[in-house]
């Protein structure tokens, strides 16, 4: 696996591509600039080593040139978290791209403008690639968050630069996270998976079982688990004909020895709002007018247990309805056992879009070991694919 740390990029001039797509707000300013600090250091190294850094990134889906999803909107913010003056040029592709990154000189950035500009990006078309490919004479993807998709700027232009394309660091980090889930973790491996839905997440559990020791279901998935053993579980959201597959994926663990935890308490409310009515009841017995909403207090200790004994953890999912404040508890203290068991050695990687966003609202993104960048990408790793972006590189 080549890293930046296979080439020294003196008088080099790297084409990178970046995952910029960070959210704006009405006056186009940036609201979460969690992804550019994410590119800093493999921007930083290249520039340190006496090289210039080409930036290609999407913003949004846009149909065709729209200047809302302009990146020029960004480049400030990008100039002031890498502490460098970052030009802009307003094509990516043609005559005018290639010269702005001609005259580039050693420790100077260049970011393009919106690669969706072009359809030809997401078509992963070819010519598009080799007109990229022009622009730079080392190819370095660290966008994790596209990883997943073959477009001209994550995976086409790879094979114009045959030894010349490797790992931005924030790829080699991921990489290297989801291996220790995988491949390496030191047992006992936990994952835990919450949510909605347990369709959306059949094809991450059917791959893990063979790897990890425990398994914790929390959130709404929790309820068709239940049922499907025959527990009322009043007006609590369920998948009815994903029942069997439950059933199903509970002989599957029992088989290869994988302990499964299911809530055994719940916060119920009679109403889906933050000023419902609440009770705590045994999960299997929640009557008709009510709806599990967060794990109960017996659950929340059981799950601590669980991730106290384990050294290697991943997280995709939240245990209850954490966008409201009073059905964020379950959440929050599966957080907090989490940081704890990191800060006692184990390993902790939390993905996916909710965690994600949970572990950021609730404060405890410097508590665990690792918090992933790609909700789709990290997704697709976890059920076993190997990402386009990821094989272009090691092609």
């Amino acid at each position: 696996m080549k890293t930046l740390n296979d080439f020294n990029f003196e008088n080099k001039k790297a084409l990178i591509r970046v995952d910029f797509n960070v959210p704006l707000n009405e006056n186009f300013e940036v609201t979460d600039a969690t992804r550019i600090i994410s590119a800093k250091p493999s921007i930083i190294k290249i520039l340190e080593d006496g090289g210039s850094c080409i930036l290609m990134s999407h913003l949004g889906r846009p149909k065709g040139v729209q200047d809302e999803f302009s990146l020029r909107h960004i480049v400030n913010k990008v100039a002031d978290v890498l502490g460098v003056e970052v030009k802009f040029v307003d094509q990516c592709v043609g005559e005018k791209a290639e010269a702005a990154a001609a005259c580039l000189e050693p420790g100077q950035v260049l970011m393009l403008e919106n690669l969706r500009f072009h359809k030809e990006e997401t078509a992963g078309d070819t010519t598009f690639a080799e007109q990229l490919s022009k622009l730079g004479d080392i190819y370095v993807n660290d966008a994790f968050g596209t990883a997943h998709r073959a477009h001209a700027s994550t995976t086409i232009v790879a094979q114009f630069f045959e030894n010349k394309k490797c790992f931005g660091n924030l790829l080699a980090q991921e990489i290297e996270s989801i291996g220790k889930v995988m491949e390496t973790g030191e047992k006992p491996v936990l994952a835990v998976l919450g949510g909605a839905k347990v369709s959306s997440k059949i094809t991450i559990i059917e791959n893990i079982l063979d790897k990890i020791d425990h398994l914790i279901i929390g959130g709404g998935m929790a309820f068709t688990f239940v049922k499907a053993q025959g527990g009322n579980i009043g007006n609590s959201i369920c998948e009815d004909d994903k029942m069997a597959l439950a059933l199903d994926i509970l002989k599957q663990a029992k088989d290869k020895g994988v302990q499964i935890h299911i809530p055994v308490d719940v916060i119920a409310a009679d109403d889906f709002s933050n000023d419902a009515n609440t009770q705590i009841l045994d999960i299997n017995e929640i009557p008709d007018g009510w709806e599990g909403v967060d794990a109960g207090p017996r659950s929340r200790q059981q799950f601590h247990d669980v991730v106290m004994d384990s050294k290697t953890i991943l997280w995709n999912g939240p245990l209850g309805v954490f966008e409201m404040e009073s059905f964020a508890g379950g959440t929050i203290e599966l957080g907090n056992s989490i940081a704890e068991a990191t800060k006692n050695g184990a390993f902790s990687l939390v993905g996916g879009g909710d965690s994600v966003a949970a572990v950021k609202q609730f404060g405890f993104e410097n508590k665990v070991s690792y918090v992933s960048t790609g909700g789709g990408a990290m997704l697709e790793s976890l059920e076993g694919k190997t990402l386009p972006g990821i094989a272009a590189i090691l092609d």
